[in-house]
């Protein structure tokens, strides 16, 4: 079910975001009196098509979503009949073409816009940014941050959840520096932190709170057993919904977390553990199954611990929703839009430049997961997600790739300072260059989405 529901999802996204890029290009040319002659959301076998206004446009829906496209009247492209030369695209001034090929990304923006001022006005859910246990030796512990403290503003930003806090931090501490953390500790006190981050160091292949030494406050749970997975290492050892462990590999159990610990470091090892069922203390040998994690083996037991309700009702007081009346929502909508479209055009240059991994590249595959998981947690966190992609996919036209809208913006560029177009060799080896460039990219994503499902 997940499966369908993260094709179904994609399928959607891709479409929306696709049809509303190549609506760009349609609706500028339309304007500036450039005739179209399709209109294809998709590429491959027609599933769907209609020709329809003055003009005989075809509009098509085909098998692939991946694309999408407009055709104009070119004579490049072959004969155009005389009195319809002037609406020939090839014909038309450097500033209209240009106007023309910008419009698709410039849609793409516009649309992110639109989606994040939505999502603002539903609501965005989250979690409070409440801190745990700070690793040692770490940039948070270093800058002074406890167990308990509450994190309220980034730079003197007002922050309300732990995506915010860190977006908020990935965007002023990318190229290093010092972050300013102000925070409301568990005594109600506020106080201020200086977080002195690396250069690079946020873009590497671990997660980014991770790096700096954050983890999420969770309430202290006792290491008793709840749910007990079938065929799990628990359940095939003898281990029971109730049971609580005391002691495991010689190491005392006081809580959730200790279990937890010992469990995953020992994977694929027979450890002897003592338990308590029924007020009697018993013994048994139990082998955690060895699990890749985030390019480590850890210990799995197919085990979740018990949930009180008095854990539920602390868990309930960390969640929080923010919502906002429509102009607020369309000014947060704006910014958003502008300071993501920053982000992405900093980290496409880091990692060209080589400083962010090139493991943080995905493709189709982890953009569908991520489509289907959003999808169902409910519409206020998809259209998020597809405001972050029609960014992304803005920015990535942009670019100055032959075959990419910003590729051909160059030649435009180049022929506006020269007064003539480049010769057609030139553009025809472009495009080679631009094909070879995209398909790798594309070939090195999908490596990465398929190394990502196998670990």
């Amino acid at each position: 079910m997940a499966f369908l529901n993260s094709i179904w999802a994609f399928i959607l996204a891709i479409g929306i975001l696709v049809a509303f890029h190549e609506f760009g290009h349609y609706w500028t040319a339309k304007k500036l009196g450039v005739k179209v002659l399709r209109f294809s959301v998709g590429f491959g076998p027609v599933i769907w098509k209609k020709i329809a206004g003055k003009d005989k446009t075809e509009y098509a829906i085909s098998a692939l979503p991946l694309g999408g496209y407009v055709k104009m009247l070119d004579e490049r492209e072959g004969d155009v009949a005389l009195h319809e030369q002037d609406r020939a695209f090839n014909r038309q001034p450097i500033w209209k073409r240009f106007a023309i090929v910008a419009a698709g990304p410039i849609f793409n923006f516009i649309l992110a816009i639109v989606l994040y001022s939505l999502m603002y006005m539903l609501g965005v859910s989250g979690v409070k940014p409440v801190l745990g246990d700070i690793a040692t030796d770490s940039a948070a512990s270093r800058a002074g941050l406890s167990n308990g403290d509450e994190i309220i503003s980034i730079n003197n930003k007002q922050v309300t959840s732990w995506q915010e806090t860190a977006i908020a931090i990935l965007n002023d501490g990318l190229n290093g520096g010092t972050v300013n953390v102000m925070v409301n500790n568990a005594s109600g006190e506020q106080s201020k932190h200086s977080l002195q981050i690396e250069r690079g160091s946020l873009l590497g292949d671990d997660d980014l709170m991770d790096v700096l030494g954050f983890s999420r406050w969770f309430p202290i749970l006792p290491a008793v057993l709840g749910e007990v997975l079938p065929d799990g290492a628990a359940q095939n050892a003898g281990l029971q919904s109730g049971d609580r462990i005391i002691m495991a590999a010689s190491s005392e159990i006081n809580d959730w977390q200790d279990w937890v610990k010992v469990i995953e470091g020992h994977p694929d090892q027979e450890m002897e553990i003592i338990y308590q069922r029924n007020g009697q203390e018993l013994s048994m040998m139990l082998m955690p199954k060895a699990v890749t994690e985030n390019g480590k083996s850890v210990g799995k037991i197919g085990a979740g611990p018990e949930i009180t309700q008095e854990v539920r009702d602390q868990l309930q007081q960390l969640r929080v929703k923010v919502s906002y009346n429509p102009i607020a929502s369309f000014a947060k909508g704006v910014v958003k839009t502008w300071t993501d479209s920053k982000l992405t055009l900093v980290v496409v240059w880091k990692l060209i430049t080589g400083e962010a991994s090139l493991k943080n590249i995905s493709g189709p595959i982890t953009i569908a997961q991520y489509a289907g998981i959003t999808v169902g947690i409910g519409l206020a966190t998809f259209l998020g997600f597809l405001a972050i992609v029609s960014v992304s996919l803005g920015v990535l036209n942009l670019l100055p790739i032959p075959i990419l809208d910003g590729g051909h913006l160059v030649l435009y560029a180049i022929e506006w300072i020269k007064g003539s177009p480049v010769s057609e060799a030139v553009e025809a080896i472009g495009q080679r260059v631009g094909i070879v460039l995209l398909g790798s990219l594309m070939l090195f994503a999908v490596f990465n989405d398929i190394r990502r499902l196998i670990s």
